[in-house]
């Protein structure tokens, strides 16, 4: 079996920024033939497959992405040098998604060595996460790379408590169209009056139907621009809606009862980005619940959001509010123990022997 924290601290030495992902792929290639796989690489996006059932059988998918943010202004350590202290691994990409990325590829390795098993299990490491990119997860989902799954454990940083369900993101763009005028003269009409009376709708507007894990849709409105200068009245007025989206809705029908309410027009940068749940008394998630593992909604996204609409969810070690901050660092022990108890996990979940 391959040292987890060293292969975590190789991938942190190697910069991933989303889109620039070549040299981690190239690493993780290597790592996996080593371990004698053939693996495939589709861009930057490296999959192993282990067939060990019939043709016909399940596919199980453990997934994460080495793909990272670009490191900030405030960080105190070199973001690429992977530094251990006291119990600490710091390090750009350690805890989003390192850790959960070297504990689904261990997961995946201890499972592959088992003679037989009631599913075949494949390990995919994808690109362009942090940006939903066309070349990640939906480059595997558009080549139908991953059609077959029908179970997927998606790796993100959750304290290895299973994120049952997840919010989509639909991004608004706004337009209130109004009427030019002079301003000392009051004429026209006023685009940004009419995009305040939207921006209230937006802010006070409560969804009916309410996710036992995610609450309810949300709606923020992020960005606003209008007029060109101080005695014109402004004829258009433009600004932008973030909306987390339950397991409840649909995209469709989140965006249809959006437009039905407000004057502005709207346009969805994309409606793919979709939540998702997986039922509480799944088998899986039971075998959690046995182990000592509370589910729970997530509100932050994953490539999940990007598979088709089957059972999956999100586990790894480290802790989603270090993601994307200075001086990034996972816990050791967070990672070696996460990789015995997802692997015990998945073997009772199999009914296999560990």
């Amino acid at each position: 079996m391959i040292d987890p924290i060293k292969v975590l601290s190789q991938l942190i030495a190697i910069p991933s920024f989303s889109t620039q992902e070549d040299a981690t792929a190239d690493y993780l290639v290597d790592l996996l033939t080593t371990q004698g796989f053939s693996p495939e690489r589709y861009g930057n996006n490296v999959v192993a497959r282990h067939q060990a059932a019939a043709d016909d059988a399940p596919w199980i998918l453990f997934n994460s992405h080495h793909d990272t943010v670009r490191p900030g202004p405030t960080w105190t350590r070199h973001p690429y040098d992977p530094t251990i202290v006291d119990g600490r691994l710091y390090g750009l990409g350690s805890n989003d998604a390192g850790g959960a990325l070297v504990t689904m590829l261990c997961t995946f390795l201890a499972l592959a060595k088992h003679d037989t098993l009631p599913a075949n299990i494949m390990f995919a490491a994808t690109a362009e996460e942090e940006i939903s990119g066309n070349d990640g997860m939906a480059m595997l989902v558009r080549m139908g790379i991953v059609e077959n799954i029908t179970l997927a454990l998606v790796g993100e940083p959750t304290g290895m408590h299973p994120a049952i369900a997840e919010r989509g993101l639909i991004v608004l763009d706004c337009t209130a169209q109004g009427v030019s005028g002079h301003a000392a003269r009051r004429e026209g009409s006023n685009a940004i009056y009419k995009a305040i009376d939207d921006i209230n709708w937006f802010q006070t507007y409560h969804f009916d139907r309410v996710s036992p894990t995610l609450g309810t849709v949300g709606m923020t409105v992020t960005q606003i621009e209008a007029g060109t200068q101080h005695n014109v009245v402004p004829d258009e007025c433009r600004f932008v809606v973030d909306v987390r989206v339950t397991d409840q809705y649909t995209n469709e029908e989140v965006l249809e009862i959006i437009t039905r309410n407000v004057a502005a027009d709207v346009q969805p940068r994309s409606l793919r980005l979709r939540s998702s749940a997986i039922a509480a008394d799944h088998p899986l998630v039971r075998v959690f619940l046995d182990k000592g593992r509370r589910p729970y909604g997530s509100p932050t996204m994953s490539d999940q959001s990007l598979l088709p609409a089957i059972n999956k969810l999100k586990v790894g070690p480290g802790d989603s509010a270090r993601s994307h901050t200075a001086d990034e660092w996972i816990g050791v022990d967070e990672v070696c123990e996460a990789i015995p108890l997802l692997t015990s996990i998945m073997e009772q979940y199999l009914g296999v022997q560990s």
